[in-house]
């Protein structure tokens, strides 16, 4: 039996401090803020176009995109790498590595793996439609003081509360 308990999370107001403070370090070290959804759509038009050319060069999306070369070589891939390392090293720490599919008591692994993949895929196809994800758009572009990273954050706030209301008795 694991008698090890999870340590508490960080304090908000340290974490806070910690992504202002690794915003900041993007700015000033790389000349972009943070952001995520790029890495994907290279990660995509890179695999098509070794999967299928004809076919992304053919695609409206995927061929606009083409050229960019090897995912690898932008610095967007390096900071998912960065995320994903220092996501498991915090949780390593804390204690809080688990694999589990969080799930509440009404609803079961499969409808619950089915909502995420959903929810994913919507994030997927809205991310390029509003030019950037949370934290591009939302984070970097609140950094900067743009206007359309505050109407995209009301918004993405505004259906959350939505969807959660909506949700909110699957998970009861």
């Amino acid at each position: 039996m694991d008698d090890r308990q999870p340590r508490a999370f960080w304090p908000p107001l340290a974490a806070g401090i910690g992504l202002g403070l690794a915003l900041m370090g993007m700015f000033l070290f790389t000349g972009h803020g943070l952001g995520a959804v790029g890495f994907f759509t290279r990660l995509a038009v890179w695999l098509s176009d070794v999967a299928a050319p004809a076919w992304a060069e053919a695609n409206g999306y995927f061929g606009a995109n083409l050229g960019k070369g090897h995912p690898l070589d932008a610095w967007i891939s390096w900071e998912i790498a960065g995320v994903a390392i220092g996501a498991l090293v915090g949780s390593l720490t804390t204690r809080r590595f688990r694999v589990k599919i969080e799930r509440g008591p009404r609803i079961g692994v499969s409808a619950r793996l089915g909502l995420a993949l959903a929810g994913g895929m919507l994030t997927g196809f809205g991310a390029p439609l509003a030019r950037g994800c949370t934290s591009g758009l939302g984070l970097s572009g609140g950094a900067t003081l743009a206007v359309a990273a505050f109407v995209f954050l009301i918004a993405f706030f505004a259906a959350g509360l939505l969807v959660s209301r909506l949700t909110w008795r699957l998970w009861q």
